[in-house]
């Protein structure tokens, strides 16, 4: 299993990091029989798999029982657990007893938190002090979807673009061991990657990251979602109705089950 020493030492070798979303047992289980290097447990189950328009309605409780499921069928990968909306906004009290959750119910190897601000970074430090790792997360933060006005590019003016980087530089400082950049041109993704130590991971950050992340739905073609920077490996939305369409002919039709899909079957 991977650890943040080597992703430290990946970066420093120049090897790409490869990270990929999973959210149940199922999609833990796909991505533990990949040369993936890193799961994340986003929040963004919020919106792929339970459906809110948000990630912002998802809980604690949810992170920690989509988490363990995840470790149940990745047991030898690397994961990352998001904590959600106000795990760890509040008081560095409930960020720590939250950080603590997901890795001892959750099973995370580390926790991910979005933003670069002094409460952000003081919310970092207090997390490494208690002996977790932590991932931040720069760029279009979807925790704050209601002050950005939606999913947009962040880091586009140069005012934007230095706060961005200096929050970057702050946040290495702070303890965290990797960052995830979304959503912000490729020139700031390079710069960033270029002037930090840990691991940048990119999202919508262009090619010059350290590694990159996807959501799990997204490329394989399992969601209608479908922003710009996200590449289909497969056509899941096509193929399962195809699947689904053809077992609804078949039991129609009398050809399933047939004796080799039946136990002591009467012929």
């Amino acid at each position: 299993m991977h650890s943040p020493e080597s992703f430290a030492l990946m970066k420093r070798k120049g090897q790409k990091i490869t990270m990929i979303t999973a959210y149940d047992y199922a999609s833990g289980s796909a991505v533990a029989n990949s040369d993936m290097d890193v799961i994340l447990v986003g929040d963004s189950l919020g919106m792929v798999v339970l459906g809110y328009d948000s990630t912002l309605k998802v809980s604690m409780d949810d992170m920690v029982v989509h988490s363990a499921a995840v470790r149940r069928g990745a047991p030898d990968k690397f994961i990352i657990s998001d904590l959600p909306y106000l795990a760890y906004h509040l008081s560095p009290e409930e960020t720590k007893a939250n950080a603590a959750r997901l890795v001892v119910q959750g099973e995370a190897n580390a926790v991910k938190l979005e933003g670069g601000s002094a409460s952000r970074l003081e919310a970092i430090r207090q997390i490494v002090d208690i002996e977790i790792p932590v991932c931040a997360h720069l760029g279009l933060t979807p925790q704050s979807v209601k002050r950005f006005g939606g999913y947009k590019v962040q880091g586009k003016s140069e005012i934007a673009h230095e706060e961005i980087f200096l929050q970057a530089s702050a946040i290495e400082e702070a303890g965290a061991f990797m960052l995830v950049l979304e959503g912000i041109p490729e020139i700031l993704g390079k710069k960033i990657s270029e002037a930090i130590t840990i691991p940048t991971i990119g999202i919508g950050a262009g090619r010059y990251c350290d590694g990159q992340v996807l959501v799990y739905h997204d490329m394989l073609g399992y969601s209608s979602m479908l922003p710009k920077f996200v590449k289909k490996y497969a056509e899941l939305n096509d193929q399962i109705p195809e699947a689904l369409n053809r077992y609804c002919a078949e039991v129609r039709d009398g050809s399933f089950p047939g004796a080799e899909h039946t136990y002591f079957p009467i012929i």
